[in-house]
């Protein structure tokens, strides 16, 4: 059984039929595709819910009550004045980095994009800014609990967390004159008023049925799953490590009079060889620059194909073509599930395999044929770097039987994707074409004499034979064993003429594609 499935089962009979999966984020910056993880696999597992008939719903909580914590490398320092400030009450930055006070908020700037990149990849959440569920007075009640029980809440985080708070401590942060929660003491409260003190020594009152201050963050979380009544939100490994905020959570949401969701931790998406992937450290690739380049039922198998306690390695280079070309093998040819021939641990993974796919769409319960380009990554590759138009990809493939008419969306937008990811810095090296006019010295250099002799053999019978990918890789065959080479030779001595390397895309799909004419020139130069 796929894991959302196993989930989806699961939470049916602990919490009944009527769900919520839940997931969120800061809006403090550019979003990266390590923020995908938890919000698709809280997506699927809702997916997987509807999929069980069972009453869900998929909730996304922007955290636009926190506040700026420090001026990023894109801010001017201008925004040293909004240091703890909420962000949904700051002014967006302009295309220099400075306060845009005429526009919209700081967390609707950065939220936007990255919701529409959401869109793209067949995430709908309801969508709920947190400041608003503070402005409307649904924290109050949660607030006024943990003002009654701070003494407990206090223990719970110390005791599970191993931190110890300062004797001031207080389970909310009320806004200062200056609208920072930095450096705010509090003097007493007063139901619904928290009084204060501020670095500026300006003093005043908070109502906790407005948003004029906040829960910090561990009690925050705690009080947002009884508010929301969330019964299912993946956590990273941050939080959800022993002592985390998820180990905090759980006591004070019962403490605040709400049952908690079970735990449910996922690992990080790694950018491969460089680790995980950081705001902070810049290393990261946007949701939208992935979307860009990466078809999206593709960055959707990424996480539906991996286990959660898994981490995944996201990698744009070589291996991009590999899990591209897997997905379209397995939409082409699904297993078969109820095939009595399947040992038990085959059976497991074809059940697996085919929740994954199902999961990848972009529509809930499309065809995962609609998704297939009907041609392999590495085909389409070569295409589009020796194909000037996209019209003259189209007539290539309908040349190969590819294609029949017209194209349909999907491979559109494949080419469209190709062609930002093979002039993007992402595209390997290895796999960029540049076809040679004629065999340099160097390549002469390296070729002995049975692959020189095979070469020029090799252009004589191009000229003859019928112009076809299955009759030009029967003529390399028959023309390296005439010549005494090895078909690992006679590969390699052609691809270091057309390419001047030892390796590249599908020699005889290459050369049909440069065309008679050139690859006799070539060959024979």
């Amino acid at each position: 059984m796929h894991w959302a499935d196993y989930t989806a089962e699961r939470l049916s009979k602990e919490r009944g039929t009527k769900l919520v999966a839940c997931s969120g984020i800061t809006p403090s910056g550019e979003f990266h595709i390590g923020h995908l993880r938890e919000i698709l696999s809280a997506e699927m597992i809702h997916r997987a819910c509807l999929d069980a008939d069972l009453d869900s719903r998929y909730i996304f909580i922007v955290d636009s009550m926190d506040p700026l914590r420090r001026v990023y490398p894109f801010l001017s320092d201008e925004y040293e004045q909004f240091i703890g400030c909420p962000l949904a009450f700051i002014p967006a930055p302009d295309s220099e980095g400075k306060p845009d006070y005429d526009g919209i908020s700081y967390a609707e700037h950065f939220l936007g994009p990255f919701l529409d990149a959401l869109t793209e990849i067949g995430v709908y959440p309801e969508v709920i800014m947190n400041h608003e569920t503070y402005q409307n007075g649904q924290f109050a009640e949660k607030i006024d609990a943990a003002i009654e029980k701070a003494d407990e809440i206090k223990h719970i985080i110390e005791s599970i967390s191993g931190r110890e708070l300062d004797d001031n401590w207080f389970p909310y942060k009320p806004l200062g004159s200056d609208g920072s929660m930095d450096e705010v003491t509090v003097t007493g409260y007063e139901k619904p008023f928290v009084h204060w003190i501020d670095r500026h020594g300006n003093s005043g009152t908070a109502d906790i049925r407005k948003a004029e201050g906040k829960l910090p963050w561990r009690i925050d979380w705690a009080a947002r799953w009884g508010i929301h009544g969330v019964t299912c939100e993946p956590a990273g490994k941050d939080h959800g490590a022993a002592g985390g905020s998820f180990d905090t959570g759980l006591p004070i949401c019962k403490l605040l009079g709400s049952e908690p969701p079970s735990k449910m931790v996922y690992e990080w998406i790694q950018v491969k060889g460089a680790g995980p992937m950081s705001s902070s450290s810049g290393n990261t690739i946007g949701p939208i620059e992935a979307l860009s380049l990466v078809p999206p039922e593709i960055i959707r198998y990424l996480i539906a194909g991996s286990k959660m306690n898994r981490h995944i390695d996201f990698n744009t280079g070589e291996a991009l073509f590999q899990m591209a070309d897997d997905y379209e093998r397995l939409v082409a040819d699904p297993p078969n599930v109820e095939s009595e021939e399947l040992t038990k641990r085959q059976k497991v993974a074809a059940v697996t395999q085919t929740g994954a796919m199902r999961l990848s769409q972009i529509d809930r319960g499309s065809n995962p044929a609609d998704s297939v380009a009907g041609v392999s990554f590495r085909h389409l590759a070569m295409l589009a770097q020796i194909k000037a138009s996209d019209e003259d990809v189209w007539s290539s493939l309908r040349n190969s039987g590819h294609l029949i008419g017209e194209p349909n969306s999907a491979l559109i937008k494949r080419l469209t994707r190709m062609r930002n990811w093979i002039s993007s810095i992402h595209f390997p090296e290895d796999s960029r074409i540049q076809i040679r006019s004629k065999i340099e010295d160097d390549t002469r250099a390296e070729l002995n004499d049975n692959q020189m002799n095979f070469l020029s053999e090799l252009a004589e019978q191009f000229c003859e034979i019928n112009w076809s990918d299955e009759e030009i890789s029967t003529t390399i065959r028959t023309t390296a064993a005439k010549s005494g080479i090895s078909g690992r030779e006679s590969y390699t001595a052609l691809y270091l003429a057309m390419l001047g390397r030892k390796h590249g895309p599908k020699a005889s799909a290459l050369i049909l594609e440069i065309g008679r004419k050139d690859a006799v020139d070539l060959l024979s130069s």
